[in-house]
């Protein structure tokens, strides 16, 4: 099989691969929206028609990215933060695809475990978090296990629905050159399901930055969410402000490296 593979992708015409530079047209209008916005918000705040009390200034909330970084608040938090959102995304990552894959590849393993997936996955994690205090108490532990909860469903279901979707057609071609049960698991359904299995993961870092701020907003002392937490009780909207904007960026640089994944995994497409 992997001889007809060759023939095949030797006798097909390759694409041109042409290096796509960060001021290409494409590029360039994907950041047109939130330059405008960015125009409209610091028109408005100097106009008067947007108050500083509701809403600071582009200008105010820089000025206050500079205070968090020369206190050494900024520095100090971004580890905290990722740290936790690095372990539950993990682990979450784990369990959802080892299962998806469990249950995709075997109709007794679905009828065990599937049913209470389904059941868990339609539990609001947000609705768990005095539970998870309450058994875990105030450290860590009940962040980074909110945080896996969050990131398990997407990373299961995208797998599953991956591994039950490849072509029988495949599979049946994988029988007749001999193949064996593990050598078409490994060799042929694992990577016909591998974009839906990436596009499960996409889901779930995205997932796992909305559970860090659910997270840290409970009993933190440490991370971007604490920061907030402490900026609200002054009345620092700037810097309420511009700790929501740094979760805008983590999850700008998610989708990012997402992407580069995606294109090293799946070159083809």
């Amino acid at each position: 099989m992997s001889t007809v593979v060759l023939q095949t992708l030797e006798t097909t015409p390759q694409r041109e691969l042409v290096p796509l530079r960060w001021y290409a047209p494409r590029n360039v209008v994907r950041f047109l929206l939130p330059v405008a916005a960015l125009a409209a918000w610091q028109t408005g705040s100097a106009t008067g028609l947007i108050q500083s009390q509701t809403l600071p200034s582009p200008t105010e909330v820089a000025r206050t990215f500079v205070e968090l970084f020369d206190t050494g608040d900024l520095q100090a938090a971004m580890p905290a933060s990722l740290a936790r959102a690095g372990a539950g995304l993990f682990l979450g990552l784990l369990i959802g695809i080892a299962f998806g894959l469990i249950n995709g590849l075997s109709r007794f393993a679905e009828e065990i475990f599937d049913s209470t997936f389904q059941i868990v996955r339609l539990v609001p994690f947000i609705a768990l978090v005095p539970l998870f205090i309450i058994w875990f108490g105030i450290g860590e532990e009940p962040k980074i296990i909110l945080i896996t909860l969050a990131c398990v469903f997407p990373a299961y279901l995208n797998t599953y629905a991956g591994v039950r979707n490849v072509d029988s057609r495949l599979v049946e071609a994988a029988r007749t050159f001999g193949l064996s049960p593990l050598q078409i698991t490994f060799q042929v359904l694992l990577p016909a399901a591998l974009p839906s299995v990436l596009v499960g993961v996409r889901y779930s870092m995205g997932i796992s930055l909305l559970a860090l701020i659910v997270a840290e907003q409970t009993n933190s002392r440490a991370g971007i969410g604490y920061l907030i937490f402490v900026a609200s009780g002054a009345m620092r909207i700037d810097m309420v402000v511009a700790c929501v904007l740094i979760y805008a960026a983590l999850g700008i640089v998610i989708d990012l490296v997402m992407r580069l994944i995606e294109k090293s995994a799946l070159p083809w497409r």
